[in-house]
């Protein structure tokens, strides 16, 4: 499974890293808004999980559902 964290560094986006790192999901760190803006979405932070995008309230449920 590939998880790529799309972040800014905005609060929404260390809740989301914080509640990875509680489960002690591995993840990537992707600062770029280029490549951000290219799963076309306008907002961080996505969670990118294999090929599913999912934005903040669906990457906390996500999360969430996890062991």
């Amino acid at each position: 499974m590939s998880i790529t964290l799309y972040t800014t560094g905005c609060p929404q986006c260390n809740v989301l890293k914080a509640k990875l790192d509680a489960k002690n999901i591995q993840y990537e760190i992707n600062t770029n808004i280029d490549d951000i803006i290219a799963l076309g979405v306008m907002s961080a932070p996505v969670l990118k999980v294999d090929d599913q995008v999912l934005k903040f309230a669906d990457a906390v449920k996500w999360v969430n559902e996890r062991g």
